[in-house]
């Protein structure tokens, strides 16, 4: 399956949770029960509503207010080593573990360069309080749970203006941000305000999408996450579709040698096809009545041989069969994927294609 993200407001934390949860609503409860479950220092609890600003439905995720059980106020900044030392002694599965702390690494390595530091020594401020916590532990958690083949992202709203901030009143994109979407395509729509925040583009940074055109698929479902901010010219979302890829016939390269015979009889020929059709490198053998000369009907041979075995196929061709020539040429063969199983049926078993 492939997952496309398209920013038509922008993208945070919870942007991306809500539009997974509405493309995917039966994942609230496993999630709600594991977060709950996963001895972060709180009890995270998430909760997924509907939503619609009056031109357009979908989901607006919430991480519902803690009171923190480490001793810390749920706004208190965290140090980088602490968050860190917090996921790996969790119960979160190690798949989840692994892609929130891949999302938070990348998080501490922009916040350390910007700012000069070790990242060790990295406090985050409105990351580390617990909503954003809990933002980005629910996307790794859905990360995990997607499994997707790959990912694509439409180009991304650059924002305007600038961003109050622990640090002072900060330009857009914000300093971490801007670091994280290095090599991404962005857009300035003329739009003020924030439009991707430094969770949103540490996770985008950590799906490493591909940029550009939909892909060639068959889009299948369509989930739409809301942001908090509202904007008069569009709806603040972020829409992530699924598609499902085509299947692509398999492209080899295969000798085609050809012939005809007029002067052996259909019971010898016949089996002569049967040696060949055995050969090794043979991959098919077929046979066609032809006008030959003088009005003769013949029978035309083609076979399909494997590259760099056609040698000793000719050869047997000339000592199986009466033909006196054969002709050979390098051809393109697409197939489509195909197995073979046995079905159960009341004559017995037997052996099945299936393509």
């Amino acid at each position: 399956m492939h997952y496309r993200l398209d920013l038509i407001g922008g993208l945070a934390g919870d942007m991306f949770s809500a539009a997974m949860l509405d493309l995917h609503p039966e994942w609230l409860t496993p999630l709600r029960d594991d977060l709950a479950a996963a001895k972060l220092g709180t009890r995270i609890t998430v909760a997924a509503h509907p939503h619609s600003d009056d031109v357009l439905a979908g989901t607006r995720f919430e991480i519902i207010e803690p009171d923190a059980t480490d001793g810390t106020d749920p706004h208190h900044h965290r140090h980088w080593r602490d968050i860190r030392e917090m996921l790996n002694t969790s119960s979160l599965s190690e798949a989840v573990r692994t892609h929130a702390i891949g999302i938070f690494e990348l998080l501490a390595d922009a916040e350390a360069s910007v700012h000069g530091k070790d990242v060790d020594d990295v406090a985050f401020h409105e990351v580390g309080n617990w909503d954003s916590i809990g933002d980005i532990v629910s996307a790794a958690w859905m990360i995990d749970r997607a499994s997707a083949d790959s990912w694509s992202c439409s180009s991304i709203p650059a924002g305007n203006g600038r961003v109050a901030s622990a640090h002072g009143s900060l330009p857009l994109p914000a300093p971490a941000t801007a670091l994280l979407l290095r090599g991404c395509p962005l857009h300035d729509d003329g739009v003020e305000g924030e439009r991707v925040t430094p969770t949103g583009a540490a996770i985008l940074r950590y799906l490493a999408p591909s940029f550009g055109a939909r892909p060639t698929a068959t889009l299948d479902q369509i989930g739409t996450g809301f942001g908090t901010k509202r904007f008069a010219e569009f709806s603040n979302i972020a829409r992530v579709s699924t598609y499902i890829p085509h299947v692509s016939p398999d492209i080899e390269s295969i000798t085609v040698c050809e012939f005809e015979v007029d002067d052996q009889t259909a019971e010898d020929l016949a089996v002569a096809l049967d040696n060949l059709r055995m050969a090794p490198g043979v991959l098919d053998v077929v046979q066609m009545p032809v006008f030959a000369k003088k009005g003769r009907i013949s029978t035309h041979v083609r076979l399909l041989i494997e590259p760099g075995r056609s040698e000793s196929v000719i050869e047997m061709c000339l000592n199986e069969t009466t033909t006196i020539g054969v002709r050979s040429h390098e051809a393109e063969r697409r197939t489509l994927p195909r197995s073979l199983h046995e079905v159960t049926t009341p004559s017995g078993a037997v052996t099945v294609k299936t393509v």
